[in-house]
């Protein structure tokens, strides 16, 4: 009897398997992208960067200036992606067990994922910038 349930939803099985297959390579996808778009802001911003510090600002601060960024940028990609999963939740309904299409608790838990995920994505470029010498980087402009 085991056989006969476990080749009625092998079809099921793989298509969920694949399915979160795509959503590893999707978030491993969407951390390289953030880190990338970040990285490129905060060299973009090396000369801004390094006159704040000039001027007195605290490392901190200009850490959470940058990661303030991130955040925002954040903010919007979860607020876009939980609008088009609910939009798009009626094309998994039939492969869901026990579990409602939108169900809120998975919904806030991939939130949260997503979010801190981007956020050590924003950390890394944040903190070599922040490493920089200001007067050398001053002088090479």
């Amino acid at each position: 009897m085991e056989a006969v349930v476990s080749a009625s939803v092998e079809t099921q099985r793989f298509a969920l398997q694949m399915v979160g297959l795509f959503g590893v390579v999707a978030l491993v996808l969407a951390l390289t992208g953030i880190y990338g778009v970040m990285s490129y802001t905060a060299n973009r911003r090396k000369r801004e960067i390094a006159i704040r510090i000039a001027l007195g600002a605290k490392p901190v601060d200009t850490l959470l200036l940058l990661l303030g960024q991130g955040a925002r940028l954040t903010l919007a990609g979860v607020v876009v992606g939980i609008v088009g999963a609910v939009a798009l939740t009626h094309v998994l309904t039939g492969m869901l067990y026990q579990v409602s299409p939108t169900d809120p608790i998975t919904f806030a838990a991939i939130a949260v994922m997503l979010s801190a995920v981007a956020m050590a994505a924003c950390v890394v470029p944040a903190k070599k910038v922040l490493s920089i010498d200001p007067m050398a980087e001053l002088r090479n402009e």
